[in-house]
């Protein structure tokens, strides 16, 4: 396994992490059992960075992974790394991001997580948020937390990168962390790319999440809610049957070109399954292939880089 710094923390972190949302039951049906021992598997195989948060499944996702943490000893095998501000219940989805609620939080994790610190605080989805409270109000109130050693480090998410930007620029320097930013260094869009130096001017530490675009580079295929356009949709299926009719992976092609780029510390992929934790190790361990790169960035160029609001 290799393992990277994460900006100018201490953590030094897995090329690729362990999303737990799967734990959640966020993209497909969860075995329990299965979801514990593939975090296990995980932190048994070296992956050492696990990123989680409440609204996945609703507090679920966190309690699933708390069952499976308690059996492990959090100081020297993993980082754990949560998230505030946003909730939901049923499909639907709320948002707080006032101190009050960001402390709370912190501590229903660190129950439902069975840890007594949490090493990576983030605010969570912050385009749902006011920027300005989230500057003045949300990450001041971690801060202090962070000064009462309860949490070690404090980041933002988000999947719009200019409003990752936004905050950093607007808070005092060494506030910020580390940044996550997911779908936006992968097969179909690389524009995490263009953010990288105003990261690093910062020493902000760079997570990269959803190498799979969130199931659209895989054979299964994404979820119905997937909110990417019907185009991209049809491009990504067409890259995955130019893939398969060779004989090869598009996940394998995805995860190592999302995990090859140094400035980015890790990359975090999530499964409830044990061998898909071992498969996903074994292809970051493969050659590229830049023959088939090119093939499938071909095929996906008349939507290269194309987003969507998130959800």
């Amino acid at each position: 396994m290799e393992y990277r710094k994460l900006g100018n923390t201490s953590m030094t972190v897995s090329a690729i992490g362990f999303g737990a949302s799967s734990l959640g039951g966020v993209f497909h049906s969860l075995d329990e059992k299965e979801g514990v021992k593939a975090v296990h598997t995980a932190v048994d195989c070296g992956i050492n960075f696990i990123d989680v948060s409440p609204y996945y499944g609703h507090y679920k996702a966190e309690t699933v992974l708390g069952k499976a943490l308690k059996d492990i000893p959090h100081e020297g095998k993993y980082y754990i790394s949560t998230k505030v501000g946003r909730y939901g219940k049923d499909g639907v989805n709320t948002w707080d991001y006032s101190a009050k609620r960001a402390v709370e939080s912190v501590y229903e994790s660190m129950e439902r997580l069975n840890i007594d610190y949490i090493d990576l605080i983030n605010v969570h989805d912050i385009e749902f948020a006011d920027l300005e409270l989230v500057c003045n109000e949300t990450i001041p109130a971690l801060v202090e937390l962070k000064s009462q050693k309860i949490v070690k480090y404090v980041g933002i998410t988000n999947l719009t990168l200019r409003h990752l930007e936004y905050v950093i620029k607007h808070v005092p320097a060494g506030t910020i962390d580390t940044v996550m930013s997911f779908c936006h260094y992968c097969l179909n869009d690389n524009s995490l790319e263009d953010s990288l130096d105003l990261f690093e001017k910062y020493s902000v530490g760079v997570i990269n999440a959803s190498p799979f675009a969130m199931g659209l580079l895989t054979e299964r295929g994404a979820p119905a809610w997937h909110p990417a356009t019907e185009r991209l949709k049809d491009l990504c299926r067409k890259a995955v049957e130019h893939c398969r009719l060779q004989g090869k992976s598009i996940e394998q092609l995805a995860l190592k070109y999302s995990t090859m780029n140094n400035r980015i510390a890790t990359t975090l992929f999530s499964t409830t399954r044990p061998d898909a934790v071992i498969r996903n190790i074994e292809w970051l361990e493969k050659d590229f292939d830049s023959k088939l790169y090119d093939e499938v960035r071909k095929i996906l160029e008349p939507r290269f880089r194309d987003t969507w609001l998130n959800s």
